[in-house]
């Protein structure tokens, strides 16, 4: 059989509270002039802390930029008509996914050098080559892959660790849901070098949750930036970034996702999830209906006490889903494309017994 030819970019970052320092030695070969494009909560946390460590480098701010308010097409061309863009030899993306998503779309597809500065641990858009992309409604509308991450990804602790503690707490639902999603798309498949190494890698999305995960939130809730915070952190923004780089390749199956974000993907519909609730916190919740559906038992009841040690959802009220919602999204999910690629058909019927089971172990 003749294999395709591929290749592979995996991330560059440096982690610490003083690793700005890193920016001119990092970012002074691709130019001088740097757009900054961030959230407005992100900018107000970074920003100041960025242009410091800027001026003593050789490069210069020629602007700063709220990135807008979802991941949307239209908001990348709407950057993209900015003057200051197009005069910028680089941009510095500050924030969350949607925000580092949008800067991606914007610059990778440009092939204008683009660096991260996450400002919060929910996700690992600063370290992977994908776009989350939703519709102007808010609701999801495709991922989008590109051939490689950001340029660099710059994660400064001490800013995570002042960040809203909900952030890397819905972090940790959507980090640990990446191995379990990648191991049960996987089964008993041939696989390819690389997805069979995203595949092992995504185990290191799970482990030091399970080790750190309570701690770490404890921790941060306090502000404070420990050990175990910082290798949660790493989980959340490195390690899921590297096993979804190597999880997705566009002549293969996409093993990058699976049931917990098909439920997620389907309860989008219904406003209160995008309004009152984070995307790592919804699908965590899926992972244990995920779970329950495999028959892998003894893993859900690990998932679930972490979930109940950290706050995040066990039941659908959690989620402000009522049960005639659920019965919609049930009637969905088993035509959704992340399960499009799974060892066997996801059916209402199986959502149905495994929504029986987890209301069932909530009354123990």
């Amino acid at each position: 059989m003749k294999l395709e030819n591929y290749e592979v970019h995996l991330p560059n970052y440096s982690i610490g509270n003083t690793i700005y320092d890193k920016i001119g030695p990092v970012c002074e070969s691709y130019g001088k002039k740097v757009l900054v494009i961030g959230g407005e909560k992100a900018l107000a946390a970074a920003y100041d802390k960025i242009a410091s460590y800027v001026e003593k480098t050789n490069l210069e701010i020629i602007g700063k930029e709220l990135f807008g308010k979802d991941c949307t097409y239209a908001t990348v061309e709407k950057l993209r008509a900015l003057p200051v863009y197009q005069e910028a030899d680089m941009v510095f993306g500050v924030g969350g996914g949607k925000a580092l998503d949008t800067v991606k779309c914007l610059c990778i597809t440009d092939d204008k050098p683009v660096f991260a500065f996450p400002t919060i641990a929910s996700n690992c858009s600063a370290c992977t080559s994908v776009s989350i992309m939703y519709n102007d409604d808010g609701t999801f509308l495709k991922p989008h892959f590109f051939v490689r991450p950001v340029m660099h990804a710059f994660i400064d602790t001490e800013i995570i660790a002042k960040a809203p503690c909900q952030y890397m707490w819905a972090g940790i639902g959507d980090t640990y849901a990446k191995y379990y999603e990648a191991t049960i798309s996987s089964r008993d498949e041939r696989l390819e070098h690389f997805t069979a190494l995203g595949v092992a890698v995504s185990r290191m999305c799970r482990d030091p949750l399970m080790d750190y995960g309570p701690t770490a939130f404890a921790d941060h809730k306090k502000g404070l930036c420990t050990y175990d915070v910082e290798q949660v952190i790493l989980a959340i923004v490195v390690t899921t970034g590297i096993a979804s780089i190597f999880l997705t390749k566009d002549f293969t199956p996409d093993y990058n996702s699976g049931l917990a974000h098909a439920i997620f993907y389907a309860m989008t519909s219904y406003p209160v999830i995008e309004e009152r609730h984070l995307h790592g916190e919804v699908v965590g919740f899926g992972v244990l209906l995920a779970l329950l559906a495999d028959g892998q038992y003894d893993e859900f009841e690990k998932v679930y006490e972490l979930n109940r040690a950290v706050g995040l959802p066990v039941s659908l009220e959690e989620i402000e889903i009522t049960e005639e919602q659920w019965e919609e999204c049930m009637n969905r999910i088993p035509d959704m494309s992340d399960v499009a690629h799974y060892p066997y058909k996801v059916t209402v019927e199986m959502l149905r017994d495994a929504m029986a089971r987890l209301k069932e172990r909530a009354m123990k």
